[in-house]
């Protein structure tokens, strides 16, 4: 069973999923980026540009699903060196620092709660979120061009693209294509026609729709949905 929250950090969300005995089903990409908690381990996921599907028995999960772009910044490493990947949080802190947190983890009442204080505190140092990349998500995500956004932003292509691979771990149109995906799901699951789900989530048609879902989601919406539409 999910469920999540709003977290004390901003745009940041806290969820937990426990086994319902079926099996586990795939991530999808969202841009996001999350510190996890599993059976004793810290890891953080990096951003994702195809489904991942966990593997070995299913178990129990805690995370922080932090705000595209803003995960790097707390954690101290580029998107892009993380990009479809699942790593322990001791390969890339100190070894000692990890190993404490991951005691004060698995000590705590509730190990979600204990991330988000994990996030909260580095938070308090880190560098403020770049207010130009968040305005680029915004801009995105209510499906404007990469070009004409960029325009807006005033900066150059090449530079939203540096930019965005250390952010986000790709360029602003795979950012674009993702956050696409994401809001056509979140309408055929609401359930709006899949026809008149592409239009409103800025596909050109149906095909266009059915192309990319089985391109960025590894298995057709209908089965994503679970035969519902």
């Amino acid at each position: 069973m999910y469920a999540e929250r709003a977290s004390r950090l901003t745009g940041a969300v806290v969820w937990t999923n426990t086994p319902t005995g079926a099996g586990a089903g795939p991530v999808l990409p969202d841009g996001c980026m999350d510190l996890l908690w599993s059976e004793g381990r810290l890891l953080v996921a990096g951003p994702d540009t195809r489904p991942y599907v966990p593997q070995g028995p299913a178990r129990s999960w805690a995370g922080i699903r932090f705000f595209p772009g803003t995960a790097p910044a707390l954690l101290g490493v580029p998107a892009h060196e993380l990009r479809d990947r699942r790593v322990e949080l001791a390969d890339l802190w100190p070894a000692n620092r990890a190993r404490r947190l991951r005691d004060h983890v698995e000590a705590a009442p509730d190990a979600a709660t204990a991330l988000e204080d994990i996030a909260l505190d580095r938070a308090t140092w880190a560098a403020a979120p770049d207010p130009l990349l968040h305005r680029l998500v915004e801009c995105l995500d209510e499906g404007r061009p990469v070009a004409a956004t960029a325009d807006e932003l005033g900066i150059g292509a090449r530079q939203l693209h540096r930019r965005c691979l250390g952010a986000f771990g790709y360029g602003p149109k795979t950012l674009a294509r993702i956050l696409r995906l994401r809001r056509a799901l979140a309408l055929a699951r609401s359930g709006v026609p899949y026809a008149e789900t592409a239009i409103r989530a800025g596909y050109a048609d149906q095909p266009h729709l059915a192309r990319e879902v089985r391109q960025l989601a590894g298995r057709p919406l209908r089965e994503l949905l679970g035969g519902s539409g």
